[in-house]
């Protein structure tokens, strides 16, 4: 039988499964000592002061952190002009998986999103998807607190100085999406074609395949496709345009 894998007794899928987790383990370990050498890194200090817009107006961005002494936000890239489901599906996919701080509060870190989208068109993206974490806008700002988009950056605070001292690129994402993570326990796994799968495994497919679907849940990249979790939304209705960006991931 083919795109299965071998089918054992018990004891030998528990000998094959103790050797796996010889390799899980030092994959753990190895994790800690990147996060150890993560928590070392340098930082740069820059202007805490700078104003960027959120639901309540202009704030400087010392706020975010209320009154807590480390941030955390996720800066969502934006397409200018672009309906609610021409927006990235791959950031659509991270605040999702993210859109409750109450264990970061608890240990005394503040989290936000970021966006360099205009705020008029950011704030019914974010009435229509139903977040709950603070949203800003920071269009026109530069360096540690805008630049780059699709990125997660980390803060600290010092009274009213304000350093940046880490932040994500490409695959570094991950780390709070649980779906790829569950995912990743599978037979199947993501079903992605960079993906490593035993001959004979069902036909891979682009990266983030399932992350825009059609009103009938069948992966879709076409004008009536929306990202996934859209269509939870009330009023979400199959669409004639995914506006001026098709996709971004």
């Amino acid at each position: 039988m083919t795109g299965q894998p071998p089918i054992a007794d018990l004891a030998t899928w528990q000998r094959a499964r103790d050797e796996l987790l010889i390799r899980e383990k030092a994959h753990t370990r190895e994790g800690d000592a990147i996060a150890a050498a993560r928590r070392r890194l340098p930082m740069v200090e820059f202007d805490g002061k700078v104003e960027i817009v959120g639901a309540d107006g202009p704030v400087p961005f010392l706020d975010l952190f209320q009154g807590r002494d480390e941030l955390v936000v996720y800066k969502h890239m934006w397409w200018d002009g672009a309906p609610h489901q021409g927006q990235c599906e791959g950031c659509t996919h991270v605040p999702w998986h993210f859109d409750d701080a109450s264990y970061l509060n608890a240990r005394g870190v503040s989290f936000a999103f970021l966006t360099v989208g205009a705020w008029e068109e950011v704030a019914p993206f974010i009435e229509f998807m139903g977040y709950s974490q603070p949203w800003y806008s920071v269009r026109g700002v530069e360096g540690p607190i805008g630049g780059d988009m699709g990125h997660f950056t980390s803060y600290l605070r010092d009274g009213d100085r304000v350093f940046l001292t880490y932040s994500t690129t490409g695959r570094g994402t991950e780390r709070v999406n649980g779906s790829l993570g569950l995912l990743d326990m599978t037979v199947r796994g993501r079903g992605e074609t960079w993906e490593d799968h035993p001959e004979g495994w069902p036909e891979a497919r682009p990266a983030g395949w399932f992350w825009r679907t059609n009103a009938d849940g069948d992966s879709s990249w076409g004008e009536d496709s929306r990202p996934v979790p859209q269509w939870t939304r009330p009023g979400a209705t199959p669409v004639t345009t995914l506006g001026r960006h098709e996709h971004c991931h």
